[in-house]
């Protein structure tokens, strides 16, 4: 009797993991892993693996503040805006004054949080569809980076900022270091730090009913406009922390170097299973949907595949996953019924 009950157990749980966007979505991962490292022997590399994380750090930070809105039943667009003022203006402090990356991190991401609680205040009390809302904001704020700026660049950084950080630094057999570096570092800390906020906190309980359901989490004395304006405010920290993560990458700052990111911060948010109508989704199908865009980007280059068709690519991944994801809500809906 208990063998027949542990088989049961089992069954049950492999089909609890069948129903999970996420294991499709690991499986879809392998596969192309096993594809691309068949296809060009540059892949499996950790040259090849290390590059490849450095450079999705910005777009797994961002991600992670777009989940958070997401799953609050919200949408930021304007976010590559609010992260290249929060750029520019902490990258002329440190040009003009110096210091340091925590105050580097802080500047902008005050910066970022302000201007995602404006969007936030916007939203909520003109009523009008976020999307709309940030769309003109994105518009807004870029319109006005340019004109205060002209379209100059920054560069010249201060040593420090421009050696970074890294931590278990070693020596790889092709004679380049590696090693935790400051976008890595960055990542993990974001991820860890949402991680904690939607899991264990009584505030992330908030943003997922808030999702599911304002009006009933209203009445049961959520407060709706603060917990909007704490959403959007996080989205904007951290796409500060990215905007300031991306500079020491680069060692450069453009004013109009993250435009069109949005993108391909919604397209691997969305490839993660979160729903566009809120309250449904995962930080582990986020992670993983970063990580799939990064890993087909990276293959698409190693094969010699033109850049412009990453961006019919990403769209048409935005399409499927909107789609799959429309078609579970509705399977669910029926069975609930």
């Amino acid at each position: 009797m208990p063998d027949c009950m542990q088989g049961a157990a089992g069954l049950n749980k492999m089909k609890h993991l069948l129903k999970q966007h996420e294991f499709y979505l690991a499986a879809l991962i392998l596969l192309l892993v096993a594809g691309l490292s068949t296809g060009t022997e540059d892949f499996l590399t950790l040259g090849n693996i290390f590059d490849m994380t450095v450079s999705s750090a910005i777009l797994g930070i961002m991600a992670c503040g777009l989940f958070v809105v997401l799953i609050a039943g919200g949408i930021d667009i304007s976010f590559p805006a609010t992260a290249a003022i929060a750029q520019y203006l902490t990258a002329s402090y440190i040009l003009a004054n110096g210091g340091n990356f925590p105050l580097a991190f802080a500047m902008a991401a005050v910066v970022g949080m302000v201007l995602g609680m404006l969007n936030a205040t916007l939203v909520y009390k003109l009523k009008v569809p976020a999307i709309i809302i940030t769309i003109a904001m994105l518009n807004v704020y870029f319109g006005l980076l340019i004109y205060f700026t002209d379209g100059e660049w920054l560069y010249g950084f201060p040593d420090w900022f421009m050696n970074g950080v890294e931590l278990l630094s070693f020596t790889g057999s092709d004679g380049y270091d590696y090693g935790l570096n400051l976008p890595i570092l960055m990542l993990l800390a974001c991820i860890a730090l949402t991680a904690l906020l939607m899991n264990k906190t009584r505030i992330g309980r908030q943003i997922y009913a808030m999702g599911g359901n304002s009006d009933a989490a209203g009445r049961i004395g959520i407060n709706l406009f603060g917990l909007n304006l704490f959403v959007y405010g996080y989205m904007g920290a951290l796409a500060g922390i990215a905007a300031v993560v991306q500079t020491q990458i680069t060692q450069s700052v453009a004013p109009n170097s993250l435009m069109g990111f949005e993108l391909t911060v919604l397209a691997a948010v969305v490839l993660g299973g979160t729903s566009m109508t809120g309250g449904k989704g995962t930080l582990l199908g986020v992670v993983l949907g970063v990580a799939l865009l990064a890993i087909l980007k990276n293959g698409l280059t190693l094969l010699g595949v033109p850049s412009y068709w990453h961006t019919v690519v990403t769209g048409l991944i935005i399409l499927l996953s909107i789609s799959i994801t429309a078609l579970n809500e509705k399977q669910q809906a029926k069975q609930e019924a």
